[in-house]
């Protein structure tokens, strides 16, 4: 384990109790360990702005009667097989279906996969959850 370093943040009274709110809100154990998570959320942040190697969930929900929309979807992941990782496809009901899409590449590949498959026509909602290959965290 790396050594810890200590240091001392002054802010104003309101901010201060704001933030002891959001750490039991979140149920963590101590500040210290609430403003780590913080700071890496945002190490990630600048690794997806500086189009570093990084890692990213696509969300999808689209109508599965959509003609073609699946094949669409599917030619498009082949299309870019270097950026994906896994595909994990569910049935939401007996129209709809959510499709997870694990990718791995430069950012700016991975958002514009995003931007393809979220303007096929049935695609209701693409979303993405950044991430980070860990490298620019320890």
């Amino acid at each position: 384990m790396s050594s810890l370093q200590r240091f001392s943040v002054a802010m104003e009274q309101r901010l201060f109790e704001q933030l002891e709110g959001l750490v039991r809100k979140a149920g963590y154990a101590n500040r210290s360990e609430f403003i780590r998570d913080l700071l890496r959320d945002r190490l990630v942040e600048d690794e997806w702005a500086d189009d570093d190697e990084v890692i990213g969930t696509i969300t999808l929900v689209y109508e599965h009667d959509t003609r073609l929309l699946s094949e669409r979807l599917t030619h498009l992941q082949h299309l870019r097989h270097d950026l994906v990782l896994a595909t994990t496809h569910i049935h939401l009901d007996e129209t709809m279906c959510a499709e997870m899409i694990m990718g791995r590449g430069s950012a700016k590949e991975i958002r514009e996969l995003v931007d393809l498959l979220r303007q096929q026509k049935g695609v209701l909602h693409a979303g993405l959850c950044i991430g980070s290959t860990g490298k620019g965290l320890t």
